[in-house]
């Protein structure tokens, strides 16, 4: 795996920020993005319920306060660190941004877009990709989901 530190600590606050989405009824799903030297510069958790906002996934939230604090849409040079594998509509807006690496927990397997349902952030097809390591801290944040959704059985 091509992880450094940074990459760690940025999982932590993904999966505190997924802790407190489920807590407040929103799907547990953490996002991070850093920097080329590894500083946070944007953060987001799932705000879908919170919001009434379909669009309003962890790693939405993250990338628009990425490019708030950085003056631009263009990411490039940075990771997203998110608890689970984007969807299509994340990994979309992963390319949209440039996004050079996106690090991730769990995998999705019923709508995952970075390896197990579609692979559209490394499509060969699409003109930008990004790099991808998955399954960091994998059980803690399969555990958090798990949870959350067997509380609503």
């Amino acid at each position: 795996m091509n992880l450094d530190p940074a990459d760690l600590a940025a999982m932590d606050r993904a999966l505190a920020l997924a802790a407190a989405a489920g807590e407040s009824g929103d799907v547990p799903v953490g996002a991070v993005v850093t920097d080329a030297a590894g500083r946070a510069i944007g953060e987001g958790r799932n705000l879908r319920e919170a919001t009434h906002d379909p669009t309003a996934h962890a790693e939405v939230v993250a990338l628009r306060a990425a490019a708030e604090a950085t003056g631009s849409w263009n990411l490039e040079g940075c990771t997203l660190v998110v608890t689970l594998e984007p969807c299509l509509m994340c990994a979309g807006a992963v390319l949209q941004s440039r996004i050079s690496r996106l690090v991730f927990g769990a995998w999705d397997d019923k709508a995952g877009a970075a390896g197990s349902m579609y692979d559209v952030v490394r499509d060969r097809r699409l003109p930008y990709r990004a790099e991808v390591v998955a399954g960091v801290r994998e059980a803690e944040a399969s555990a958090l989901l798990r949870a959350f959704f067997d509380d609503r059985r």
